[in-house]
């Protein structure tokens, strides 16, 4: 499939996908009749024989650490339980991707040995189906979530595998993994070979996201690995919107065979300021695999389960919960002073903290007007993973996207929102809130911009203000994401004009508080 890259808000989308995180699989006609047709027939028959060849590694690769000791268990496996064990579970492991299609893996290039890289890194990460790679690499170790432990079969092979585990919800896990990591990837080769893949979730594969530092961290020798699939239809992958994958499968082994490319680049040496950078050393071996891949390298990342960009330590949302309330309200029929009053009421209900700033969706309903709740539902999931809210936060992100008020001015509010104590000055906590409200998702690593914006411990409105509209990074920002588009027939109620807001459907709504500041911030 071509496609073409655009560059918007100096990221690259597709004229089919507005960002790596969405795919779908789209059927012309005859292609869904012959779905059905295949489907009926090799979907139950595959599903089948690799559920028995999932059944009969089972007990076999449980087998293979039995009897041992926690000590023994925490070295590598050798002698006759390796040799014996690992060639019956490779050969099984193989059996079940045959069985789903998979009848021949092409193999491009030289897999490096071990005291030449300890780990090698695969992209693009597509789905689950790309553990396919684990056999042309001879089951290398794995890191996977310790939650997969408790899965059937799932758990026996990563016990097996003496794969790493970690918590994504542990900090403690994190830091373990991390040391155990860094132990095999320099133990001069007692441990097997490792692969990883730095993206840390699935994407379409139009571009490369942001390497996570995790492979890099002990500043070793990398192999770099190629994951393509060149099929007429693009079915394996399972991303965060679109196709389930329940769905990739189906599609998958509805194929007469699916292709799968592995290629092994040269080995890649890091520099010695890419072994004390490992972010550096990241983002250099995610241009190179992203030059071979022929799509771009991008700063996307997935934090906290929401697809977001990074720019000057700031977590950008790709798809901004406060312009898809925006479209949500309008196609509700509230009209822009009835968007504003209700802001209005909201900005009221947080200044006076009688009510607190959480509201759940019936709150939340009642504050915007709204006579369909579901709507205020799907509101709140925009912000939360629960049917509540914070006020401010949803404030804050709607009026910056609203042109109701000037960024100065929205400033201030903000700031006298989260400086709780009322000292005038901002922690580095709040200053994380602060801006999360403002963006309308969590914000992980402000510190740059606190050490950018406080002067000696004390970070003022004035000093931020003065960083945010005058410094080059943190002026995009807010050209980018805190400003009403123009034009943007997407986002209601940003067009103003004369102290006026006006609707898509060019209704006139008085407006005297308002001032569009056409990306100017007095």
């Amino acid at each position: 499939m071509e496609r073409s890259f655009v560059d918007q808000h100096h990221h690259p989308t597709t004229a089919e996908y507005p960002h790596p995180f969405v795919h779908e699989v789209k059927l012309a006609r005859a292609q869904r009749i012959r779905g059905i047709i295949l489907g009926s027939i090799l979907f139950p028959l595959r599903i089948t024989l690799a559920a028995i060849f999932f059944l009969i590694m089972w007990p076999l690769a449980r087998l293979r650490l039995a009897g041992l000791s926690e000590e023994e268990r925490s070295r590598p496996v050798t002698g006759w339980r390796r040799w014996f064990f690992h060639p019956i579970i490779w050969l099984l492991s193989r059996a079940v991707f045959f069985s789903l299609g998979f009848l021949w893996v092409k193999v491009k290039g030289r897999r490096a040995d071990l005291k030449e890289a300890p780990v090698l890194v695969v992209a693009p990460h597509s789905g689950f189906l790309d553990m396919l790679v684990l056999c042309p690499t001879q089951l290398a170790t794995v890191v996977s979530r310790s939650e997969n432990t408790s899965l059937p079969v799932i758990g026996a092979l990563l016990e097996f595998n003496q794969s790493v585990l970690v918590s994504r919800k542990d900090p403690e896990s994190r830091k373990k993994a991390v040391t155990q990591l860094t132990e095999r990837l320099t133990s001069n080769g007692y441990w097997p070979q490792m692969l990883m893949f730095p993206e840390g979730t699935t994407t379409n594969g139009c571009a490369l996201i942001k390497f996570k530092p995790g492979a890099f961290l002990a500043g070793v020798p990398v192999q770099p690995v190629l994951l393509r699939y060149p099929n007429k239809l693009d079915t394996v992958r399972w991303t965060y919107k679109g196709t389930t994958w329940i769905e990739a499968l189906w599609h998958t082994t509805s194929q007469l065979y699916t292709n799968m490319t592995v290629e092994f680049l040269p080995v890649y040496n890091p520099s010695k300021e890419e072994k004390n950078d490992p972010n550096l050393y990241a983002d250099n071996v995610q241009k190179l695999m992203a030059k071979a891949l022929e799509v771009p390298a991008t700063d996307y990342v997935m934090e906290g389960g929401v697809p977001v960009s990074k720019l000057g330590g700031l977590s950008l949302p790709l798809e901004s919960p406060a312009k898809t309330t925006l479209s949500l309200l309008q196609k509700n029929g509230l009209e822009a002073s009835e968007v504003k009053e209700a802001l209005d009421r909201m900005i009221d209900r947080c200044q006076s903290g009688a009510q607190g700033s959480k509201a759940n969706a019936d709150d939340l309903a009642s504050i915007l007007g709204l006579t369909d709740r579901e709507t205020a539902v799907t509101v709140c999931g925009l912000y939360s993973k629960d049917e509540t809210v914070d006020l401010r936060q949803f404030y804050l992100s709607v009026a910056a996207l609203s042109g109701f008020v000037s960024f100065k001015s929205l400033l201030h509010t903000a700031f006298n929102l989260f400086d709780r104590d009322g000292r005038g000055s901002l922690s580095a906590e709040e200053l994380s809130d602060l801006m999360g409200a403002l963006l309308g998702v969590h914000q992980h690593s402000t510190a740059e911009l606190y050490m950018e914006a406080s002067n000696q411990g004390q970070l003022t409105e004035e000093n931020l203000l003065q960083v945010l509209t005058t410094h080059p990074t943190y002026q995009r920002v807010v050209n980018e994401y805190l400003q009403p588009e123009e034009a943007d027939s997407h986002l209601p109620f940003t067009s103003l004009a004369n102290g006026k807001a006006v609707n898509n459907n060019g209704n006139m709504h008085n407006s005297n508080e308002s001032h569009h500041c056409n990306k100017k911030f007095e």
